[in-house]
């Protein structure tokens, strides 16, 4: 555990993290202990194979648009399914990094032939006879066939396509081509219109064609060198567009070593993209890194509230896939017309 709600991305190792307050942080100082009431289990299963330029990030979305930010609360998930099975480690840090999103104390996914093969050979994992013994112990940490959960949910990944948020929490998402709902429950119609007020949006209408002004790829939910790599892919030989400020912040100095040294730096740099250091940026305002008041960002973060990237900011969360070819057409776009 740690003094940050996003500690639930470790999950993606089959681990039961989660973030903690500063009280908390205080008790497990003092005492090694932490007093808790035990989370309810509930088991959400994506099956079925991801459409051409769905990612990790839309699934997660999705989920979170089809749940709600309070759809999770009280209940620590685990991940399950073909289409869970299929994403890569960075993509499952990326499901469990957005648990808290919908309200969960955590999420996990199962430890697999995928997690060993990541974990394999790092600087820190088990060395000859300590690494045999350690994947038989993580392959016994599954759920068992017989598992019951006090909730389940199962979504069918044909049904995913890129997503975009475009309200205050992450709850408010819709699909790329879709549409702003025009009718809310009467209990949520007033703090639905304050968010579109905030927003500039208006009820039933499509974000398609939206012109956006900066794009920020990074924070701890989407700046893994894969997400750089899916980036500089699409963004070799050509230019963001004019109008555009586009911020890539990678997760950590050994993601910025990696890029510099796979030459994705250049790319970006071609392309018009500025690499910064590694950090939370313009996820929370951090330092300078801030969007100006009123100004649209599609951000790959984790929050969208209001003020979460700048006083005034106006955040869109999406994937970075969905960020790169924005940031080149300068508008909100139906990406699936711009993938080769």
């Amino acid at each position: 555990m740690c003094g940050d709600s996003h500690t639930s991305t470790h999950g993606a190792f089959g681990a039961v993290a989660f973030g903690i307050g500063t009280s908390q942080v205080a008790q497990v100082m003092a005492s090694q202990c932490l007093l808790l009431s035990r989370p309810k289990r509930m088991r959400i299963s994506v099956e079925g194979e991801l459409r051409p330029g769905v990612t990790a990030k839309d699934l997660i979305l999705y989920v979170i648009a089809q749940l709600g930010t309070g759809g999770a609360t009280g209940y620590f998930v685990e991940y399950a399914g073909s289409a869970v099975r299929s994403l890569s480690m960075e993509g499952r840090m990326t499901v469990c990094n957005m648990s808290i999103e919908m309200g969960a104390r955590g999420g996990l996914i199962a430890p697999d032939s995928t997690t060993l093969a990541y974990v394999e050979g790092r600087p820190f994992a088990p060395k000859g006879t300590a690494w045999h013994d350690a994947v038989a112990y993580w392959q016994t940490l599954y759920s068992d066939a017989d598992a019951t959960f006090e909730a389940e949910h199962t979504f069918a990944a044909a049904d995913i396509t890129p997503m975009i948020t475009y309200g205050t929490n992450p709850g408010m998402g819709i699909a790329l081509t879709g549409h702003v709902p025009s009718e809310v429950p009467a209990a949520e119609a007033e703090s639905f219109d304050k968010s579109l007020r905030y927003m500039g949006f208006e009820r039933g209408e499509s974000l398609l064609g939206k012109q956006i002004d900066y794009v920020f790829i990074g924070s701890c939910t989407n700046s893994r060198i894969e997400d750089l790599r899916a980036v500089a892919a699409y963004v070799q030989g050509k230019q963001k567009a004019g109008h555009v400020e586009a911020i890539i912040v990678p997760g950590s100095k050994l993601v910025e070593q990696q890029a510099i040294a796979e030459g994705i730096d250049k790319i970006f740099a071609a392309a018009g993209f500025e690499l910064r250091e590694p950090g939370c940026s313009a996820c929370l305002a951090m330092n300078e890194d801030k969007i100006p008041a009123g100004a649209y960002c599609v951000a790959t973060s984790n929050r969208n509230f209001e003020g979460r990237q700048g006083p005034g900011s106006r955040t869109l969360l999406a994937s970075p896939l969905v960020a790169a070819i924005t940031a080149v057409q300068g508008r909100i776009v139906d990406i699936t017309q711009y993938l080769n």
